[in-house]
C-alpha cells in the first residue's frame, strides 16, 4: 500500500510548482551558496529534490549537484525544466531511507520537507538523518529545514496551514497534534495534473530543537545550529522561536 507522501506526489509536478511554500528559491539559494563560500567545486547532494528547484538554481550558478527523489512524477518534470533550460543535472530515483552514496559530497540539502520528516516511524526519520551524514564527505555540511515542534505548542496549525493557502493549493481538514509523540495528523484535499480529485491522510512529524541536536550529534555531527526558517529568506540572525512553522538545521561534521 502507498503511504500518503507517494500518492501526494504522484501525478503533481505542474501543481507542486505553484505551491506557496515553493517560491522562495532564489533566496534560499543565495543562502547556500554563502555557507559553502561560494565554493564552485564544492559536490552537492539535493536530498526530496522536487521538481528540482534548487538543483536548478544551483546548477545555474555552476555549481555540480545530483537531485534524488521518490516520486517518478516529480522527476520527470525536474529532468524537463533543466533540458529546457539546457542544463546537465543528474536526477535518480532513490527512497531516501537507502541512498548508495558515500562521503561523495561536500553538501547535503534537504529542503522543504523533502523526506524528513514525513516518514511514518521516527526511525525511519532517522535512516533518512543517517543517510545524509553518510553521503557526506568528512567536514561535510548538512543543511535542511523542519516542522518546528515548538510552534504547535502554542498555536493551532490547522488556522496557519489555511492561512498560508492560495486557490488551487492543497487544502488541509481535521488536523489533530499529538502531544504524545509530536505528530500532526490531517486529511489533504488536492486536486492532481490531470484534475483529478483526492483525499489523503497525512501525519507529519514536528521536531524540537534538543531532539534534532540529540540526532545529528549521534551521527558525529561535530557542531549544529539551529535557526528560524523565513520562505526564501534564511539566515544565521533569525532565532528560533514558537512563531517559526520550520526551522533551519545547519550541521557541520
Amino acid at each position: 500500500m502507498k503511504q500518503w507522501y507517494e500518492e501526494l506526489f504522484e501525478n503533481y509536478g505542474m501543481k507542486y510548482d505553484n505551491e506557496v511554500f515553493t517560491q522562495g528559491t532564489i533566496g534560499e539559494c543565495d543562502f547556500i551558496e554563502k555557507e559553502i563560500n561560494y565554493n564552485k567545486t564544492a559536490r552537492i547532494l539535493d536530498i526530496g529534490c522536487g521538481t528540482g528547484r534548487h538543483s536548478i538554481e544551483l546548477s545555474k550558478r555552476e555549481y555540480t549537484i545530483t537531485g534524488v527523489d521518490l516520486s517518478e512524477s516529480l522527476l520527470k518534470r525536474a529532468r524537463a525544466k533543466a533540458s529546457e533550460q539546457n542544463l546537465q543535472i543528474v536526477f535518480q530515483k532513490h527512497d531516501a531511507r537507502e541512498l548508495p552514496f558515500l562521503h561523495e559530497f561536500d553538501l547535503a540539502i534537504m529542503l522543504c520537507e523533502g523526506a524528513f520528516p514525513l516518514m511514518e516511524t521516527d526511525d525511519m526519520n532517522f535512516q533518512i538523518l543517517q543517510n545524509a551524514a553518510n553521503a557526506l564527505k568528512p567536514k561535510g555540511k548538512l543543511i535542511f529545514t523542519t516542522l518546528n515542534g515548538l510552534f504547535p505548542l502554542f498555536h493551532s496549525v490547522k488556522e496557519f496551514l489555511a492561512s498560508e493557502t492560495k486557490e488551487g493549493n492543497a487544502t488541509y481538514y481535521n488536523n489533530s497534534f499529538d502531544l504524545m509523540t509530536f505528530r500532526d495528523h490531517s486529511t489533504t484535499h488536492i486536486v492532481d495534473d490531470s484534475g483529478n480529485k483526492k483525499e489523503l491522510q497525512c501525519n507529519e512529524r514536528f521536531y524540537v530543537p534538543s531532539e534534532i541536536t540529540w540526532l545529528l550529534k549521534t551521527l558525529n555531527f561535530k557542531t549544529v545550529e539551529i535557526f528560524g526558517a523565513k520562505l526564501g529568506a534564511f539566515s544565521r540572525d533569525d532565532k528560533l522561536t514558537s512563531e517559526d512553522f520550520e526551522m533551519l538545521v545547519i550541521a557541520e561534521k
